[in-house]
């Protein structure tokens, strides 16, 4: 870790954002399209992120939709990075040419990643009687431009099918292999000029920030915060939430300031991450630590929240325990939500990823509810949270939604704003904040130490250890426990988990290869203190190693 994590950004740490935006129209593309769980992503400067990626991308979404028969609207949201609206225009270009039905923000602003997420879902049946549609004609579906915490000289594109939420592995293979197709003679692709584009027969606006807003307190006891007065202290990071969070204030009368409603695709105003690098990563104490310090001593607020980039993360901060950690906020929205809201089904699962903390195992079971875990990837809580068979889905790394109140669906991708909410009504309801009601859940359950560890690993290595198979570990016992699975599939979904998981009375490790560096992934936590969880990290390589040797 840098001596500088978590001291405020100077001027040689920001970028040019002219020279960005340049190299984004002058620059070929060098790498290839990749999508990956949060679609494709990269920097201009580095050619992983140029305009021919995108006419590309956007013109192999046109051939998508119309493979598939979707031939409702696009629903388009952006970002605050610098790449977004370059990236957007290009987009509509090339969507507009083709005569794609697109919706663009009404306020021509910023677009948060639930907000695209619901209005799917609401214009193919969402609040209706017959509920959600994903097939037949008019569905719609959308785009969101977003490389979402990643560093101000990246960005992202990211595509949301009928279901609302991430696009699943076969839509995305299809995309990127037909967008790498198309990229070989992109200037060839069809487009209109922006302007004439924006003012086409099949383009127009939708109302992203009242349609959101205006539908919040059908998920959220709003009534119950304004009525106890809880003082929330909201930081968009320079985000796609800040208007808002500013719009959720004034709709529902509660006491919230928006701490910092500044705009710069420089990020200037941010801390450091733990690398140096500036990072709208809600969930790092790096990245968090002017929200932190302002929670500190005789803080004005009851509680303090940050959304990331597309806020579809969230990050809590409360006065009595700082920053609260992904997992142990995950664990106590789940037992709040499944004793507070009578509307969800009785037989409505827990949804965790097999990286989250097994307190969320524990929690589950208390509670007598079905726990369905999933491997890394919101895309895989899509389906149940579209019949309800889900309550609630939730990855380690600050990414959640939930049903609405009656037990429907609200969203099917991350919900940043949503969450930070949930821990204002928590407050208002039980009069206890989210790291008092997580203490709870620790002298009920246990506390346990978790960490994730990168370990070297060679791209031969990485392939192997994404096709392991449970014979492949000869292991019988982990830091002194006997070793009770080994999986390679999610118990929840059969689906592959992309690499190993072991576990044990009191712990476990995951381990996965990188997408982008030669390194794998160890998460591993213990109930058995930190002295155990690092030896069960040291156990993890020794498995690995042995399992990636035989």
């Amino acid at each position: 870790m840098s001596d500088r994590a978590g001291t405020p950004a100077r001027p040689e740490d920001l970028i040019d954002v002219d020279e960005v935006i340049s190299a984004y129209y002058d620059r070929e593309p060098v790498e290839p399209v990749v999508f990956g769980t949060s679609g494709h992503r990269g920097s201009s400067l580095d050619g992983a992120f140029n305009e021919g990626h995108i006419v590309s991308i956007a013109a192999a979404i046109v051939e998508y939709r119309k493979q598939q028969g979707y031939d409702g609207e696009l629903y388009i949201g952006r970002d605050t990075h610098a790449l977004s609206e370059p990236a957007q225009r290009t987009a509509v270009e090339v969507f507009a040419a083709h005569e794609v039905t697109i919706r663009l923000d009404a306020r021509n602003r910023f677009t948060p990643t639930p907000a695209v997420s619901l209005a799917i879902l609401r214009a193919n049946g969402a609040g209706t009687d017959a509920g959600v549609r994903v097939e037949g004609p008019g569905l719609a579906d959308g785009v969101v431009i977003t490389p979402s915490h990643n560093p101000p000289r990246d960005g992202g594109f990211k595509y949301n099918p009928p279901t609302g939420g991430p696009a699943d592995s076969d839509a995305t293979s299809w995309i990127a292999d037909r967008a790498n197709e198309l990229m070989k003679d992109w200037r060839s692709i069809p487009r209109l000029p922006y302007e004439e584009a924006r003012v086409a027969s099949t383009s127009g606006t939708h109302d992203f920030l009242s349609a959101y807003v205006d539908d919040l307190e059908n998920v959220i006891d709003m009534e119950a915060i304004r009525t106890a007065g809880v003082r929330i202290g909201a930081d968009p990071m320079g985000g796609a939430s800040v208007d808002y969070w500013g719009a959720v204030a004034e709709r529902y009368g509660i006491d919230l300031t928006v701490v910092n409603p500044e705009v710069d695709p420089t990020w200037r105003f941010m801390t450091l991450d733990w690398d140096e690098k500036i990072r709208m990563d809600c969930s790092s104490p790096y990245a968090m630590a002017a929200l932190r310090e302002r929670m500190s001593g005789d803080a004005p607020f009851d509680i303090a929240t940050g959304n990331d980039a597309d806020a579809d993360r969230h990050g809590i901060v409360t006065k009595d325990g700082g920053l609260m950690n992904p997992n142990h906020f995950l664990a106590v929205a789940i037992d709040y939500l499944f004793t507070h809201r009578d509307g969800w089904r009785s037989d409505a699962g827990v949804g965790k990823t097999l990286v989250s903390s097994a307190l969320i195992d524990r929690v589950a079971a208390d509670l007598g509810r079905t726990l369905v875990e999933v491997p890394v990837g919101f895309k895989y809580f899509v389906p149940g949270l579209l019949d309800g068979s889900l309550g609630f889905g939730g990855e380690e790394s600050a990414g959640a939604s939930f049903l609405r109140k009656d037990g429907t669906v609200w969203t099917t991708d991350k919900d940043g704003i949503l969450l930070c909410l949930l821990a204002a009504e928590m407050i208002a309801v039980t009069g206890k904040t989210p790291s008092q009601l997580h203490a709870e859940l620790v002298e009920k359950h246990s506390a346990s130490a978790y960490a994730r560890i990168d370990a070297p690993a060679t791209k031969e290595e990485k392939a192997k250890l994404g096709a392991l198979s449970p014979s492949d570990v000869t292991a019988t016992e982990l830091a002194g426990e006997e070793i009770t699975d080994r999986l390679v599939d999610a118990p929840g979904n059969g689906e592959p988990i992309g690499g190993l998981k072991v576990t044990t009375k009191n712990a476990w490790f995951a381990a996965r290869p990188s997408g982008t560096e030669d390194v794998y992934k160890i998460y591993a936590e213990s109930f058995k203190g930190e002295e155990h969880l690092a030896e069960v990290q040291e156990a993890a390589r020794d498995v690995v190693n042995a399992a990636l040797n035989c």
